[in-house]
C-alpha cells in the first residue's frame, strides 16, 4: 500500500503522541557488481558533515549481483560505523530505475500490492522523518561537505525538488607507476585505479565536457535539465507528486535509457524546480576506453533525441528549446566539417584552391574556447592545455561525439530501437569490442584511393573543361559553407562572452 509522505499529511496522529524521531537524509545505491566501488562510496558518505540535527540513512541495493558487492557493504558498514540497510534485488528486469523503485517502496510501500496493510507507528514516523532522498551511483564518491552543500540548496526554498552536484570524473593514475614485479600488478590494474596514456586522455576529454556544461547551466541560472543520478539529493514529496501525476508504482521510470532526464522533466512540468548546486561536487568514473566512451554516449544521445521526439509523452520543459539548438549545432559542426573535406578536395583535385586569411578566424576563436574551457576544468594538466590550444584534442573528441550523432539520428530514422543499458553493461564488461581499428583502415583506404584517383586522372581533372563545369558548384559551396562558419564562429564568440562569468566548473 503507498502511504503519503510527512509533509502531504496535515493531520496529527494520536497514536504516536510521545513517539519523535530525528529528520533524516536517506541514500538510496542502486549497485550491479560493484564490489570494487562500493567501499570508496560508502567511505564518502561517512565522511559528509551533516546538517544540525539531521541522522543519514542508507540503502544499498545489491542489483543481480553476482560479485561480492553484497558482502563488501556489509563489511565497509561494519568497519565505519554507518547505518546501512541492504536489499536484494529479484528477478530484476528494470535494473537501475528497479532497484531505485524497490528503495522507495521498502520505505513508502508498494501502490501495486493488493493487501492493504496498515502502517505501523514506527513505519508512519520514520517515513514523516524522511527530509531528503540521496540518489548516488555506486562508483560515485561525494567531495566533503558536499551533501551539506545540496541540503542547503534544497531547503532553501519550498519549490526545489532536486539539487544535483557538480561532477568530476576521476583521473586515473598513471600505470607506469605500478611495478611490474608487484605480485599484486593484475589486481590493482583491474581495480581501474590506474590507466595507460589513452584512458587518461579519454578522461580528461569527459571531464572538460562536463566542465563545459555545468558552466553553460550555471550561465542561465543554474537549472539544469537532468539531475544526474550519480548524486541529486531529492525532496520527497516531489518525487511522489511525480510518481502520483503519471500513476506509476515508483518515481522512476524505465520507458526510457535517461531515466534521470525523464524525472527531471516530469519534475520541471509538476512546478518544481531543478537545480545544480555552485558548491558540491561529486567525483565519478569515467569511461576509460572509445568503446565504452561510444556505448555510454549512444545510450545518452539516444535517450536524449527520442524524448525530444516522443509524441506520446507530450512534454516540454524550458530546456527543450536549449536541446534543440544544441541538436541543431552539433548537426551544423558536422555538416561544416564534411562540405569542407569535400569542397577541399574538388577544389585541390580540379586545381581550383585558393587560400583565404578569413578562414583563420575561427580557428583562431576556436583555440581560445577550448583553452579556455581545458584552464577553467578542476584539476586540469598542463598537456591538456597545450592539446586544447593547438586544437588536438577537442577536435578528436567532437569527431567521436559527431559520429555518434549521426548513429542516433540514423536508427531513429530507421526505427531501430536497441537496448542502451544492455549494450553500455557489454561494452564495460569486455563482452563486446571496439570497430576503432576497421573504420580508421577503412578510412585510410578511402582516402588513399581518392589521392590514386586524382593523381592518375590529373590530366583530366584540371582540363579546362572540368574546371568550367565544376567552378559554379565550388563557389556556391564555398558560399554556403562561409555562412555556415560565420554563424558557428559568432556561436563560439557567445560562448567566450558566457565564461566571463566567475562560476566554476
Amino acid at each position: 500500500m503507498m502511504t503519503v509522505p510527512s509533509s502531504m499529511e496535515t493531520r496529527a496522529l494520536p497514536r504516536i503522541k510521545r513517539t519523535y524521531m530525528r529528520p533524516r537524509i536517506v541514500a538510496f545505491i542502486p549497485a550491479h557488481n560493484e564490489e570494487k566501488a562500493i567501499n570508496d562510496c560508502l567511505t564518502g558518505l561517512k565522511e559528509q558533515v551533516l546538517p544540525s540535527g539531521v541522522e543519514l540513512d542508507i540503502f544499498v541495493v545489491a542489483d543481480n549481483c553476482t560479485d561480492r558487492t553484497e558482502e563488501v557493504a556489509k563489511e565497509t558498514a561494519e568497519e565505519l560505523g554507518l547505518s546501512i540497510e541492504l536489499i536484494v534485488t529479484e528477478n530484476n528486469k528494470q535494473r537501475k530505475v528497479g532497484a531505485l523503485n524497490a528503495v522507495w517502496k521498502a520505505i513508502y510501500g508498494d501502490n501495486m500490492d493488493i493487501y492493504e496493510m496498515e502502517r505501523t507507528d514506527y513505519e508512519i514516523a520514520y517515513q514523516r522523518s524522511v527530509k531528503a532522498i540521496l540518489g548516488m551511483d555506486a562508483d560515485s564518491r561525494l567531495a566533503p561537505r558536499a551533501l551539506q552543500h545540496l541540503w542547503d540548496g534544497l531547503m532553501s526554498a519550498r519549490n526545489i525538488g532536486g539539487v544535483m552536484a557538480k561532477y568530476t570524473m576521476r583521473m586515473p593514475k598513471k600505470k607506469s607507476m605500478l611495478s611490474k614485479d608487484d605480485p599484486y600488478y593484475e589486481e590493482k590494474l583491474a581495480s581501474g585505479e590506474y590507466g595507460g596514456a589513452m584512458s587518461r586522455w579519454w578522461t580528461h576529454q569527459q571531464k572538460q565536457d562536463m566542465a563545459s556544461w555545468l558552466l553553460s547551466l550555471q550561465y542561465r541560472g543554474g537549472s539544469t535539465y537532468v539531475l544526474g543520478g550519480q548524486a541529486t539529493l531529492f525532496r520527497p514529496e516531489a518525487l511522489y507528486e511525480v510518481m502520483q501525476s503519471n500513476k506509476l508504482d515508483g518515481p522512476w521510470q524505465n520507458d526510457t535509457d535517461v531515466e534521470d532526464m525523464l524525472l527531471t522533466w516530469q519534475l520541471q512540468k509538476n512546478g518544481w524546480k531543478t537545480l545544480i548546486s555552485p558548491k558540491a561536487r561529486c567525483f565519478v568514473d569515467a569511461m576509460r576506453s572509445y568503446h565504452t566512451f561510444r556505448k555510454q554516449r549512444l545510450k545518452w544521445s539516444s535517450g536524449t533525441v527520442n524524448l525530444l521526439t516522443d509524441r506520446d509523452l507530450l512534454m516540454k520543459t524550458r530546456h527543450t528549446g536549449h536541446l534543440w539548438r544544441s541538436q541543431l549545432k552539433t548537426m551544423m559542426d558536422l555538416l561544416v566539417r564534411v562540405f569542407f573535406i569535400l569542397l577541399l578536395g574538388a577544389a585541390i583535385a580540379t586545381d581550383q584552391f585558393v587560400w583565404s586569411w578569413v578562414w583563420v578566424i575561427p580557428i583562431v576563436l576556436a583555440s581560445i574556447l577550448n583553452t579556455i574551457l581545458a584552464l577553467k576544468t578542476p584539476m586540469y594538466r598542463p598537456v591538456d592545455v597545450i592539446l586544447a590550444f593547438l586544437l588536438i584534442s577537442p577536435e578528436l573528441y567532437l569527431w567521436v561525439n559527431l559520429i555518434t550523432f549521426a548513429q542516433v539520428w540514423a536508427e531513429k530514422m530507421s526505427n531501430d530501437k536497441k537496448d542502451g543499458w544492455a549494450n553500455q553493461y557489454q561494452a564495460e564488461a569486455g563482452k563486446t569490442k571496439s570497430k576503432l581499428v576497421q573504420g580508421i583502415l577503412a578510412f585510410l583506404l578511402i582516402i588513399s584511393i581518392a589521392v590514386f584517383a586524382c593523381y592518375y586522372f590529373r590530366d583530366y581533372l584540371t582540363s579546362e573543361a572540368v574546371q568550367q563545369a565544376t567552378n559554379p558548384y565550388l563557389m556556391a559551396g564555398w558560399i554556403v559553407l562561409t555562412g555556415l562558419t560565420i554563424l558557428m564562429s559568432l556561436i563560439m564568440i557567445y560562448q567566450l562572452w558566457t565564461l566571463r562569468g566567475r562560476h566554476s566548473a
